[in-house]
């Protein structure tokens, strides 16, 4: 299905509906397990002579349809679907880094996920760099020997910054490292990360793809562009003591880091992503390109609305003129530039909690991307875990006010957030 657009692909990518009962809608095969015809089936199962089913924790029919669709979405060779969006980030990172290894990351990044890589991961050994990414050679200079990835979001969250993908990519190509983008404010219907250099795209389903606030889910999409036998990455070369001495890049070629999320990454931590959320994800994402239009058509109107309140100290959207990011948002985001907004009150850091406790239909709650919109504070929420100065370089400040603006009618939304301003 990848030679279709995206439309197409969202609703049909994936789904033989000879090969799953001439079924029009995506089954969900809720099993653990799968009957093998006899030991030699099994034994090839394990051993990779042949493809299918083992045990869900591995794959599954409906998580390996959901995979496909999103391949062909983001124009990949292969995905690989988890429990969650931090799932999908940690496991494609320890599948692929080992103690001493190193990452050079935008410092504008989802509270959890640069508390994974300031905290956690260097507890295992594995230390980042974060950079502000808006100047794409400081990529570049924060390499070291060790380095081993760059990672960045494509939009980030909150401060919805725009990167110059293509300029990260020319430096993770000269270091011959893979270039990781988490895509998840974006969308694949708004940006396709690999056409601009990325050798890896990850998602939070939970978001935008998902689009109901129902179901938590994660992905990762391999471009197959990056050359695991570089000399970088021994672990793609030699043979794996953890399965029967396979050298993945020998066997699997352009495939290796897929099938090494799952042969590792999904059955040594075991994030599986539940059959059930495999198919309520599923259908979001069949609509997705219908809502991220609606999301970015009324963020946009919102923004430009709160830009002439008289209440308002300023305000982020990229879609906007006045935004510092509108240059590359028109070359990367052409189409929409999804549905997040961020602004301040000119009462501060008390009004913008007073703001987010008296919307009505803005809901308070720690998640964007659902039909519905929702408003959350982040200085004291999301983003509480970092001090001052690492909020500062995530884009967040004490005033900062996160929206993310549903599919609802625009005149309630403005009537919303108008009558909790008259609340301070």
């Amino acid at each position: 299905m990848s030679n279709h657009k995206l439309a197409t692909n969202a609703l049909h990518a994936g789904h033989d509906v000879a090969a799953n009962g001439g079924t029009r809608a995506v089954p969900i095969y809720q099993t653990t397990s799968y009957v093998f015809n006899n030991s030699d089936h099994a034994a090839n199962l394990f051993s990779l002579q042949e493809l299918g089913f083992i045990y869900t924790r591995l794959n599954n029919p409906t998580n390996q349809i959901l995979q496909e669709r999103l391949a062909a979405v983001e124009g990949g060779i292969g995905a690989v679907v988890f429990a969650s969006g931090t799932a999908a980030i940690a496991t494609g990172l320890l599948t692929l880094l080992k103690a001493g290894d190193h990452i050079v990351a935008s410092s504008s990044l989802y509270g959890g996920t640069y508390n994974l890589l300031s905290v956690t991961l260097p507890r295992l050994g594995i230390t980042t760099t974060f950079v502000d990414a808006s100047n794409p050679d400081n990529f570049a200079d924060a390499v070291q020997d060790n380095t081993r990835a760059f990672f960045v979001e494509s939009l980030g969250n909150p401060k919805l910054d725009v990167l110059d993908l293509e300029a990260i990519a020319a430096h993770s190509k000269a270091a011959e490292v893979p270039f990781i983008v988490d895509n998840t404010v974006a969308t694949p219907a708004l940006l396709n990360p690999i056409k601009h250099g990325a050798n890896i795209v990850i998602h939070s389903l939970t978001k935008y793809i998902g689009g109901q606030g129902t179901s938590l889910g994660g992905a990762i999409i391999d471009a197959g562009t990056f050359n695991w036998a570089n000399g970088k990455f021994p672990e793609f070369t030699e043979p794996s003591a953890g399965y029967h001495g396979l050298k993945y890049y020998e066997t699997l070629g352009a495939a290796s880091y897929t099938f090494k999320l799952i042969l590792e990454g999904l059955r040594d931590f075991g994030g599986a992503l539940s059959p059930t959320n495999a198919f309520n994800i599923i259908q979001g994402l069949e609509t997705l390109p219908v809502r991220i239009k609606q999301h970015s058509e009324n963020a946009l109107e919102l923004a430009k609305w709160l830009e002439a309140q008289d209440e308002v100290a300023w305000v982020n959207y990229p879609g906007l003129e006045s935004s510092k990011y509108n240059v590359l948002a028109k070359k990367y985001l052409p189409n929409g530039q999804s549905g997040i907004v961020t602004f301040g009150h000119k009462g501060g850091f008390d009004a913008a909690k007073t703001i987010a406790d008296e919307t009505k239909i803005f809901s308070l709650l720690a998640n964007i991307g659902d039909t519905k919109s929702l408003i959350i504070h982040p200085s004291s929420t999301t983003h509480q875990q970092l001090d001052e100065a690492e909020q500062a370089s995530a884009g967040v400040s004490a005033d900062l006010i996160r929206l993310s603006v549903g599919i609802e009618d625009i005149e309630d939304l403005k009537a919303d957030l108008k009558q909790a301003f008259a609340k301070i």
